[in-house]
């Protein structure tokens, strides 16, 4: 079995998952997405380094870096090419392209009935202004983005007002969620399959939760509710592993945002089982290939 995994640099996620697929017998090799090259009419298809990706039993998607519209457009295209020609991507580039957009996430689950915060998303400068007002303390997010980078708490108006003036200078789409309160942390639940394989509180002291933005990872058993919202979420997206994010709060959980490249080295640290193996594990057996 031959398993490629796209990333922009051979970091942890890469290394452990490479060993993962190693210990089930299979060729796995770390291909820089940054590198493609398409060919039309004729083949190969597409290549990264003159490696044909079309000579792979799966590729796995382990990250889609920043760029121009032009990149992210072009590297999507070439993931749905190859799908087209039958290789196995994991995830799927629909589910890819569905979940990066914040706008497009809300709005699935809010009309499949999954408890998410209210959210108003606008062009304009005084649908902005709007929505804050109608909102009162909101988070301003990037409609695309991870990692909680460029997120901003506003529930001052002149702060807002400065805040979507300066967004306005970068042709933004204001993308404006209610800010819900929820005490000192929230949960991340990671969906391989039809399973929560693991979960975790991220603690933190300020209203920010990644762990990348210096968020505490704790243990935690997700109960019955807050796993069901996590399937359900997964299932919407089809995503074949997807980290879900949810906010307890006075009246539930909520599902704030839906990650389909998640990174699990916070979680990992949490909890005994090998992330990096029930991935692999997960894709195999997409493939028809036992564990040994």
């Amino acid at each position: 079995m031959k398993i490629g995994i796209l990333a922009d640099r051979a970091g942890w996620h890469v290394e452990v998952l490479l060993k993962a697929l190693a210990r089930r017998g299979c060729r796995a090799d770390f291909l820089p997405i940054a590198r493609l090259t398409a060919r039309v009419p004729g083949g190969p298809l597409v290549t990264i380094n003159g490696e044909p990706l079309e000579s792979y039993d799966a590729l796995l998607i382990r990250t889609i870096p920043e760029g121009s519209l032009e990149q992210i457009v072009f590297r999507m295209n070439t993931l749905h090419r190859l799908e087209a020609a039958g290789v196995r991507i994991m995830n799927r580039p629909s589910p890819l392209e569905q979940t990066v957009d914040k706008y497009y996430t809300s709005s699935l689950l809010a009309s499949h009935g999954v408890p998410t915060p209210r959210t108003v998303v606008a062009e304009g400068f005084d649908d902005a202004m709007a929505a804050f007002q109608e909102l009162g303390d909101v988070i301003v997010k990037p409609l695309f983005g991870a990692g909680g980078r460029g997120m901003v708490r506003v529930s001052d108006a002149d702060v807002a007002y400065r805040v979507f003036r300066a967004l306005t200078l970068t042709r933004s789409i204001f993308y404006i969620q209610e800010f819900v309160p929820h005490g000192d942390y929230d949960l991340r639940g990671l969906v391989i399959g039809d399973r929560v394989v693991a979960a975790m509180r991220r603690r933190a002291d300020g209203w920010r939760h990644n762990v990348s933005q210096g968020a505490r990872p704790e243990p935690h058993v997700m109960d019955d509710d807050a796993t069901r919202l996590c399937l359900e979420a997964g299932r919407l997206l089809g995503t074949d592993y997807a980290g879900i994010d949810l906010l307890r709060t006075a009246h539930g959980y909520t599902v704030v945002e839906v990650n389909s490249i998640p990174g699990w080295s916070g979680l990992q640290r949490t909890t005994e089982v090998e992330i990096a193996q029930a991935i692999a594990d997960h894709l195999l057996s997409q493939l028809g290939h036992r564990a040994a």
